[in-house]
């Protein structure tokens, strides 16, 4: 067996549906990123502004500890170092929360749709097989009454002849009896 080069194998791999049905998720699902992005951070976060008069839940601080800012000397020199702020940047992480919950709605609504509409839709095809099934059973139905009809035509027709022959038949011996009788009274003459 030959062995596969790379890109003979790359070509493989890529133009497997599994693959790009992946492909098309990943720019799906960065595109709805930016989407759920926009709406918490167009939409969604200057409402909640309002109520605590920021303009945007990173602003949210707590200062644990004060910075102090460096010294410097009249050369220029630094004289103490500046000292960074403690703080506690629980805006940031309540945002984070917050996306996460539009993510996590937007995902079920969608989920939700996608359900109902494949309910939907499996219903209407349950609906239409079994609607198929009574049309093929009403015309079996139907069929078989037909044929049942010509059969008892056919049964009527052939008692009928049936009777017709026996009549003949008995016609023929009472006649066949009856020229028996005439020729032995004529013999008896």
């Amino acid at each position: 067996m030959a062995k596969k080069g790379f890109w003979t194998e790359f070509k493989e791999f890529i133009s497997k549906g599994n693959v790009v049905d992946m492909a098309v998720g990943v720019v799906i699902g960065g595109a709805f990123k930016d989407i759920v992005n926009s709406l918490v951070a167009n939409i969604i976060t200057p409402c909640i502004s309002l109520l605590t008069g920021k303009s945007s839940f990173s602003e949210l601080v707590w200062e644990m500890k004060a910075g102090v800012p460096a010294v410097l000397a009249e050369d220029g020199t630094v004289i103490t170092e500046e000292v960074l702020p403690v703080v506690l940047q629980y805006g940031v992480f309540i945002q984070k929360i917050i996306d996460f919950l539009i993510i996590a709605l937007t995902i079920f609504v969608v989920i939700k749709v996608m359900t109902g509409i494949k309910n939907h839709s499996e219903a209407l095809m349950h609906k239409l097989d079994a609607e198929r099934f009574e049309a093929e059973q009403k015309k079996a139905e139907e069929e078989a009454a037909a044929k049942a009809a010509a059969d008892a035509a056919a049964a009527e027709a052939a008692a009928a002849e049936k009777a017709d022959i026996e009549a003949t038949r008995k016609a023929q011996q009472e006649t066949a009896t009856l020229l028996a009788d005439i020729k032995e009274l004529l013999a008896k003459k």
